[in-house]
């Protein structure tokens, strides 16, 4: 009987050994995937939505203590950019760096995203956040199966293959690339043809000839070389009327396997990146100006008054547009523009 007992208690002390040690497994084994359209960046200098999202990972990794590990595809290497929003709300995609207003197809609400000549400053953007429009925007993402992890905006501007991009009437006759359809909008009311394409795809079309024209963020005016093919650009460094929201997302069904230690480390990471999200999106903006001056390409600058003929454009084509056809759009319209 004492062998006896003394076998069972080894067996039993063998299968609990095997179950901590299948657990400890099973946690260090939790792979999340993050994609996006961004290049790659190989320094500290490179497109500062890589970065980010490399930063996220290697904090959550270290603070889970190694129970959640990333693989990050750059590039649109594993969803391709226009379906990576769709992608989320299945549950197919963990996260993404994605510009929202890419999913206005599916979810109108996120045109109001990159509505022109809304935002005047990354302060005003960021003050969305806690703001009612913030946690309207919030609520709409999380119903539809996404969530925010961390907020970033970017201001942006028109990089052209030939005469500058300033004004309403320098936009007439061209073909223009803006974003989305708030952004289309404002450009035909203009006179230009505009082109629908995700900035991933900006240089095979400028260099095509399919664009004449395009608006981007001043990072991915950098990142995608648009200075190789341009002959001006504008910059964001006085006015624009581009300011778009780039955040990081995540699927809820991925927010959902994560237990609520882990959440809060998610959410405090994501919250502490928020600040070199702003700090970068600056130092690019200023950054743009002076690689497309060195490539010999000429830099104009929006004044104040220029600004203020586009947002009247914009008030009797994209805000009108939105506030009829989005649900809810007026009152959306009014919680964003409510923001100073």
């Amino acid at each position: 009987m004492s062998n006896l007992k003394s076998y069972l208690k080894i067996i039993l002390t063998a299968l609990c050994t095997s179950l901590v040690l299948g657990s400890t497994t099973a946690r260090a084994e939790t792979v999340i995937k993050i994609s996006h359209q961004f290049p790659a960046a190989t320094d500290d200098s490179g497109d500062f939505r890589d970065r980010l999202a490399r930063k996220f990972a290697a904090e959550v990794e270290k603070r889970s203590q190694g129970e959640l590990k990333f693989q990050i595809f750059p590039s649109g290497s594993l969803v391709k950019t226009t379906a990576q929003f769709s992608a989320l709300r299945k549950g197919t995609l963990d996260m993404s760096v994605l510009p929202l207003a890419y999913g206005g197809g599916e979810v109108p609400e996120v045109n109001l995203t990159l509505m022109p000549a809304m935002i005047t400053s990354y302060e005003q953007a960021y003050r969305w956040k806690d703001a009612p429009i913030g946690k309207e925007l919030e609520k709409i993402l999380d119903a539809k199966g996404i969530k925010i992890i961390t907020w970033v905006w970017q201001a942006g501007g028109f990089a052209s293959a030939s005469k500058p991009v300033v004004t309403p009437e320098d936009a007439k006759g061209l073909k223009i690339r803006g974003g989305d359809r708030t952004m289309e909008l404002v450009l035909k009311e203009a006179g230009a043809s505009v082109v629908s394409l995700p900035s991933s795809e900006l240089y095979t079309a400028m260099s095509s000839g399919v664009l004449d024209a395009t608006m981007t963020s001043s990072t991915s005016l950098i990142s995608f070389r648009l200075y190789e093919l341009s002959k001006s650009v504008t910059s964001a460094r006085n006015r624009t009327i581009w300011f778009m929201f780039e955040p990081l997302l995540i699927s809820k069904d991925t927010w959902n396997k994560l237990t609520p230690a882990q959440q809060k480390i998610f959410t405090e990471v994501g919250a502490s990146l928020e600040k070199f999200a702003i700090d970068a999106a600056k130092a690019d903006d200023q950054k743009m100006a002076e690689v497309y001056a060195k490539a010999g390409v000429k830099v104009v600058d929006m004044d104040e008054a220029t600004f203020n003929r586009w947002r009247e454009i914009a008030k009797k084509s994209s805000y009108k547009d939105f506030s009829e056809k989005a649900p809810n759009g007026q009152a959306l319209l009014d919680m964003a523009l409510s923001v100073k």
